[in-house]
């Protein structure tokens, strides 16, 4: 099957011909078609597949058939900054060969955006890529004309509702014509989801791909390290051998401006992406290392979804993350579209429990590996004797670093 098969606009077509993209993925085959129908769709794809393009390239084909309206048509809502910008880069891409604009609406910037931003929804742009808080400091002021809305997607909703956006979004929603059509893109489908789709969608198609589990091309495994191990272990990886782009995911602001500094007096080319950085500075930091500037990202959750980097080898769990179906987006910034990638997550004897339920989602055990001789013994893995998350207690036996540090992770 091709693009072609779907009669898309020419001037799309000729946009992924020069951008190389020739086939369309599973996910693309499934909603294109029922988005072109102007049907309700609630589409759930693991990280990786292709979900942006199956709803970027069907409502450009729309958009084109409707240019000449001065109104907003689509707004597609993401949870992150980050992701907005990623959107709105794909669509630049998608849409280079045609009329259709976009803009990006999101939190960060400074009086002369807001006003550009201001400028644009008065005048109408064609597809509206916005974090929610934003687009409702917009929507409040009533200059932003929805009355001819045809489209709303909402993208990694799941995302959006573990960061609390529910309420925004029923908000925004009650901005919109009810006459509509509404999609709803997801990596997982926990049962909130649901609960969202049936408030919003009238009567959606569904579709269902490889649900809660890891791209086919990741080599997962494990390590049982107690945390005073970790950074000698996260040394041991990235000289044994070289690998050019790493992302180190941790739980906390903290731990994250920790790492980045224990790398670099490491000599490892090393930054740090978080929520304390400016908008420009956190841009700048992911185009350094798409561009291959920085060899290592250290990341808290905030780039765990959305960010599509082509190329990332390896993958770091600096600690298990809290919730389950948060390893599958962890994990799925490497071995994007059809690549390999390896994805190593570090469990200290406090996280078992935590870990046992990840592999109870992804219906898979996970491979543990036996720590290098030069970092010593790490813990026995027994989730069912580990202890309860989020009590105090003494930490279990150190392990040296292999450089003379040490370093400890600190709960919030």
């Amino acid at each position: 099957m091709t693009f072609d098969d779907f009669n898309l606009d020419p001037s799309l077509l000729e946009g992924l011909q020069s951008m190389g993209i020739k086939s369309p993925t599973p996910v693309q085959q499934l909603a294109i078609p029922f988005i072109l129908e102007n049907k309700d769709l609630i589409a759930c794809a693991q990280t990786g597949t292709g979900k942006t393009a199956a709803y970027l390239l069907p409502l450009i084909h729309k958009v084109l058939r409707r240019q000449g309206e001065s109104t907003v048509n689509t707004i597609i809502i993401s949870p992150t900054r980050e992701l907005a910008v990623q959107i709105d880069q794909q669509m630049e891409g998608f849409a280079y060969f045609t009329q259709v604009n976009s803009l990006a609406v999101y939190g960060g910037g400074d009086g002369s955006s807001f006003e550009r931003e201001k400028k644009a929804l008065q005048q109408g742009a064609d597809i509206i890529i916005a974090t929610p808080g934003k687009l409702i400091s917009h929507l409040n002021l009533g200059y932003v004309n929805v009355s001819q809305l045809q489209h709303l997607v909402l993208d990694e909703a799941d995302r959006m509702l573990d960061m609390g956006f529910y309420e925004d979004i029923m908000k925004i929603i009650s901005f919109l014509p009810k006459e509509r059509q509404t999609m709803l893109f997801s990596a997982t489908m926990p049962p909130k989801i649901r609960t969202l789709a049936q408030q919003i969608l009238h009567d959606p198609e569904e579709i269902n791909i490889a649900l809660s589990k890891p791209a086919a091309g990741v080599l997962q495994a494990a390590f049982l390290v107690y945390d005073q191990q970790k950074v000698a272990l996260i040394e041991y990886l990235l000289t044994a051998k070289h690998v050019e782009s790493v992302i180190i995911f941790c739980g906390t602001k903290s731990s994250v401006k920790q790492i980045e500094l224990t790398l670099k007096k490491l000599n490892f080319g090393a930054q740090a992406i978080h929520s304390d950085l400016e908008q420009s500075e956190r841009e700048e930091v992911l185009r350094q290392f798409k561009n291959r500037k920085v060899q290592i990202l250290v990341a808290t959750d905030i780039v765990a979804r959305g960010i599509d980097i082509v190329g990332i080898g390896l993958v770091i769990n600096f600690d298990v993350p809290h919730d389950a179906e948060d390893y599958i987006h962890r994990i799925g910034r490497t071995a994007r579209a059809d690549a390999k990638g390896v994805a190593f997550t570090f469990i200290n004897e406090k996280d078992q429990q935590r870990f046992s339920r990840i592999e109870k989602l992804i219906e898979s055990e996970v491979k543990k590996v036996k720590l290098p001789a030069s970092i010593g013994e790490g813990p026995i893995y027994d989730p069912s004797a580990a202890r309860p998350e989020n009590r105090g207690g003494k930490g279990g036996k150190s392990g040296k670093a292999k450089s003379g540090k040490s370093f400890r992770t600190k709960k919030y």
